[in-house]
């Protein structure tokens, strides 16, 4: 962490130049960092609101602008931890340099990641806007759970993409996982469809740490009810603390070894 805050400025350069290599040679350029996000947002939509005429989860709030506060940090944490594992593997070139800090580029592509999800939060206050949905104080909170979900997800890189160097199907299984895992949360759905069904499936889905994160979004921008609020934030917190100790300790313990296999 020390060596990470004494290179910020390499850092934020990497990250910068990560964010816009991305488009280059593209014709549309950056518009299409929106169109398949927007287009998940559009699907949906029509899937939960038009084809299955779900009621509103919050009343006198169209599903859309429930649905934007609990997918947009999904997608910030999805981008992150998918192009995250192959780190390594894109930027070999630097891991193969005995002077370069590997252990920088996990955060290198976080941050490049972390440029995408600020556009996303503009967009969602934007359709509030336009929607004429009150924005309240709360709205801040954004900062913090942006920072609780960037440090869940860069704890989770380090492992993935430590692992992935030795073992490249490492990368199909976290495209599955993340295949999994947005309806492990309750993103598309509210929780409360399995109150008088499962109390079991409604107890586990609080188990999930971006279940914490999704609630916060949603409270941020709708001042929706957060109950328990304490407990889950101490648990989200041992959870991600743990998985970014643990992630470390393996990335440091690897790491000797990326340049022979790379």
């Amino acid at each position: 962490m020390i060596n990470i805050l004494k290179n910020r400025s390499l850092i934020f350069s990497l990250a910068k130049s990560d964010f816009k290599k991305r488009f280059v040679g593209s014709y549309f350029g950056i518009v299409w960092m929106f169109v398949q996000p927007l287009a998940t947002v559009l699907v949906y939509t029509l899937i939960f609101q038009v084809g299955f005429r779900a009621v509103p989860p919050v009343a006198n709030v169209p599903y859309v602008l429930w649905l934007l506060p609990g997918i947009i940090p999904w997608f910030y944490f999805q981008d992150g931890v998918l192009q995250g594992t192959g780190v390594l593997y894109e930027y070999n070139f630097l891991v193969k340099k005995v002077v370069f800090n590997v252990t920088m580029l996990p955060v290198v592509k976080l941050i490049s990641v972390f440029f995408s999800h600020i556009f996303f939060v503009i967009i969602m206050l934007t359709v509030f806007l336009i929607a004429k949905v009150e924005i309240s104080i709360n709205a801040l909170y954004i900062v913090y759970f942006s920072f609780s979900l960037s440090i869940l997800t860069l704890g989770i890189i380090y492992i993935t993409s430590s692992i992935n160097v030795f073992f490249k199907d490492m990368s199909q299984i976290v495209t599955i996982l993340m295949q999994f895992g947005i309806w492990m949360a309750p993103i598309m759905y509210d929780e409360n469809l399995f109150l008088n069904r499962s109390r079991l499936i409604y107890s586990l889905l609080k188990f999930n740490p971006i279940y914490y994160i999704v609630k916060g979004y949603r409270f941020a921008m709708l001042g929706e009810s957060f109950p328990n609020f304490k407990l889950l934030t101490i648990y989200y917190w041992i959870i991600t603390i743990v998985i970014l100790i643990f992630g470390s300790r393996i990335f440091n313990k690897l790491k000797t070894h990326f340049s022979d296999v790379l």
